[in-house]
């Protein structure tokens, strides 16, 4: 991240939308941890569209996440809706963390119901792996597109998963 992200308040997300059609099914486990990445992102977070930016649109965003032919589809709007830029990213990359972040997470939310805080506490740190490499990659695939930080990336990749749910 450089310095005219950090010290720009309005190069943020201030709204984010799921695209409703693409999540298939869900659970209350994957429920909350949707609602918790939307709060904490809104929260906290950095986010420059450079592109957009070059051509003189100016945050806070609105930001609509949808997988479209097997790409994220980041819809980027002004506060007045007005869309600012469309990206489209490839998902191939991520497919094996999205797989293996299902797996972690069925792992820990079948512990916090039966297993002992040590089990759990070994597989949260598996997760928060997992969770950590997703974001590093995902930061990479930005990298010249959008200006972020790792924790915005990292809640990115876990409203990504979301997408990704099948029933």
């Amino acid at each position: 991240m450089t310095e005219s992200a950090s010290s720009n308040p309005d190069h943020r997300i201030a709204h984010i939308d799921l695209d409703e059609e693409t999540i298939i099914w869900r659970n209350a486990d994957i429920e909350q941890e949707r609602r918790i990445a939307i709060f904490d992102l809104i929260e906290e977070n950095t986010f420059k569209p450079l592109r957009a930016v070059e051509r003189g649109a100016d945050g806070p965003y609105h930001l609509t996440l949808a997988v479209r032919d097997g790409r994220l589809l980041m819809t980027i709007a002004n506060t007045e809706g007005e869309m600012v830029e469309e990206l489209l990213l490839g998902l191939a990359r991520f497919r094996r963390p999205i797989r293996e972040y299902f797996a972690i997470c069925d792992s820990y939310y079948q512990a916090i119901r039966k297993a002992t805080a040590n089990e759990i506490e070994t597989i949260d740190m598996a997760r928060r792996g997992v969770h950590n490499q997703a974001a590093e990659l995902l930061l990479e695939r930005l990298e010249g597109k959008i200006e972020t930080d790792f924790a915005t990336a990292r809640r990115l990749f876990t409203l990504i998963c979301v997408l990704h749910i099948k029933g």
